[in-house]
């Protein structure tokens, strides 16, 4: 699964380092992982290679 922002990357990231189940047992299920996700992915999203700058 490719990633389409920056909010996918992180998530990989703490996944991976299992942070995310401490954020979850810390603040609970929800700890608001899928909102900061959404909204990194909207601000800092990647581009295609071909795409061009508007």
């Amino acid at each position: 699964m490719k990633d389409k922002g920056v909010g996918d990357t992180l998530e990989r990231i703490l996944k991976a380092t299992t942070i995310d189940k401490i954020a979850k047992f810390a603040l609970g299920d929800d700890c608001g992982c899928s909102d900061r996700k959404d909204y990194l992915n909207k601000k800092l999203p990647y581009k295609k290679r071909n795409e061009k700058k508007p």
